[in-house]
């Protein structure tokens, strides 16, 4: 039986509070899940991004960056081959220029001339004061002449209405979080790019919202580890089952979970 090394991440924080055994299935039996067109495509539009960033100021322009999308498609193709099934030959015109909307909706909001970005794509690992381990990655930090920090993320995806906007202010606030208690610094801004709809998001953290949040979750990372310690993670039904991949195995619709495996 192989042993899993837990860490808290914005997505697997928000599995959780979905559905326990969802959270079990992705966080801990790291169960494979078929890629969409929609993730894939917001992996390449990330790669693109990033890259720009490392170039210098002139070079930034949309017709330079929009002519990374087939060298980075290419990599992704090489490194991952069953993305020339999810998007054959004679889609892949298709699926590049949804991906150059993507990026011209970036310009739209945006001059990257205008400033360097301290960081893209960072990996974060640590863990809090209260002893919750979090992992994950920021897409890109920026850093004010007169030292205020940015936090900022691409989002690939539709601009949810304000009701639904829970997930998304979460993971911005987790990376404050994280950010405040590695770096010392409390973001002063937090910005969510829609690059869709070329439509941003804004938050504006505090520090006792920070401290709240958390305390949230130091009380999230203590119910994942009692699941952990009984070996049982409940199903929890909701309009979402209908798009979860692992409903086969979940006893609330027939399924068996396999064994419960090794967590440290």
């Amino acid at each position: 039986m192989g042993v899993v090394s837990l860490a808290l991440s914005p997505s697997r924080a928000n599995d959780y509070m979905q559905c326990p055994l969802l959270y079990r299935f992705r966080a801990i039996d790291k169960l494979p899940e078929p890629k969409t067109v929609a993730q894939v495509r917001g992996t390449l539009v990330h790669a693109c991004l990033e890259d720009m960033h490392l170039w210098e100021r002139p070079e930034r322009t949309y017709p330079a960056v929009v002519k990374r999308l087939r060298p980075n498609w290419a990599d992704m193709c090489g490194e991952d081959p069953s993305l020339l099934e999810l998007v054959p030959e004679g889609e892949v015109y298709e699926f590049l220029v949804g991906c150059r909307s993507l990026l011209k909706g970036y310009f739209l909001m945006e001059n990257p001339q205008g400033f360097d970005a301290l960081a893209c794509e960072k990996f974060v690992d640590a863990v809090l004061p209260n002893g919750v381990p979090v992992r994950g990655f920021i897409d890109r930090v920026d850093v004010a002449p007169t030292g205020e920090v940015r936090v900022v993320d691409y989002k690939t995806g539709k601009k949810p209405l304000p009701r639904y906007s829970g997930q998304a202010k979460f993971q911005m606030r987790f990376y404050a979080l994280v950010w405040w208690r590695t770096q010392g610094v409390i973001p002063h801004q937090l910005r969510l790019m829609y690059l869709k709809v070329a439509d941003s998001l804004y938050l504006a953290p505090s520090r006792e919202e920070l401290e709240f949040f958390e305390r949230d979750l130091g009380d999230l990372w203590g119910k994942i580890l009692g699941d952990i310690s009984a070996g049982v993670f409940r199903a929890k039904t909701s309009k979402l089952c209908g798009w979860c991949p692992h409903q086969r195995l979940c006893p609330m619709f027939g399924g068996t979970p396999p064994p419960f495996p090794g967590v440290e």
